[in-house]
């Protein structure tokens, strides 16, 4: 099996890197993976993952609810509730911060599509990238949606979008650099783009550790924190103007960790959890489990 070997920091470029843990793929194979931290930037990522190529088969399951439309069992139904909520709230946001109540957007990684759904309903122009054939299919069946694979996104005009969303998507992109690159050269001058990541120094990382679903090894590459997303952003010419918690997030994502810990009530103990980190959030927003964060191009 191919493996993805981190010898350069993506983000300072420096080779010294820490052990912080090792992490089980609970949802796939029962692999084990090292989470690696960059002793000069912080930056966090899987060492060893499986290459692009190769990964394919660590999302085959029915049950990989993002590419999912599977109401059965509770954590899934309540998903579900929290996602058509979360639909809305997600297009208020694009119109709050593009200042646009049309316009072209991108919406990369798109699962089965239902954002895309939702904006083309609101009068947006929208295309739409994501990996999964069958999700693809499913947005195309459901939603009349023609959904793009993910090499398209290099080939696309400059400056051409005035909004581009990554919701949970950017921590599962092989090609981080050159990704960044390519958004700002596709994006608006005037644009906005939006990026949904877990928060590796949340309340419920800290509590979980290892054992915290959000870094759902082997698929999640990148374990992004506040601080290096931004750095990140500015090595490729764009500005931090807006972050916003996700706090719904840290009530399934703590179910789902006491689930994989293999305790019992996982639904109360979840419950419990998530309400901490919700009033951790309150008081303090980087302590979210997931955050939304809002990106404009530098000026010259």
């Amino acid at each position: 099996m191919g493996k993805l070997y981190i010898d350069k920091c993506p983000i300072c470029g420096q080779n010294q890197f820490e052990k912080v843990m090792t992490c089980t793929d609970h949802y796939a194979t029962g692999e084990s993976f090292d989470l690696c931290r960059c002793t000069n930037c912080n930056f966090m990522f899987t060492q060893n993952a499986p290459v692009e190529s190769e990964i394919g088969r660590y999302y085959e399951s029915p049950d990989y609810i993002s590419h999912s439309d599977t109401h059965k069992g509770l954590m899934n139904s309540i998903y579900h509730k929290v996602r058509k909520h979360m639909l809305s709230e997600k297009a208020k946001l694009v119109s709050r911060s593009s200042n646009l109540t049309c316009g072209r957007i991108l919406d990369i990684g798109t699962g089965t599509g239902y954002f895309a759904d939702k904006m083309k309903r609101e009068g947006w122009q929208v295309s739409a990238i994501e990996k999964s054939s069958q999700a693809r299919e499913f947005a195309k069946e459901h939603f009349g949606l023609n959904v793009n694979t993910p090499e398209t996104l290099f080939t696309l005009k400059e400056k051409s979008f005035d909004v581009i969303t990554l919701w949970h998507v950017m921590e599962h992109l092989e090609q981080l650099n050159r990704t960044w690159e390519t958004l700002n050269k596709i994006l608006k001058d005037s644009g906005t783009l939006i990026v949904a990541v877990p928060n590796a120094v949340s309340y419920d990382a800290g509590k979980y550790k290892e054992a915290w679903a959000a870094y759902d090894v082997p698929r999640h590459l990148w374990h992004f924190t506040p601080t290096t997303i931004k750095t990140l952003a500015s090595k490729h010419g764009f500005t931090m103007t807006e972050r916003y918690p996700m706090p719904f997030d840290a009530f399934y994502v703590s179910m789902l960790s006491e689930k994989y810990m293999k305790k019992s009530n996982t639904f109360v103990r979840g419950l419990l959890t998530g309400t901490k980190a919700w009033i951790a959030s309150y008081n303090h927003k980087d302590k979210s489990s997931s955050m939304i964060y809002i990106f404009r191009k530098k000026q010259l």
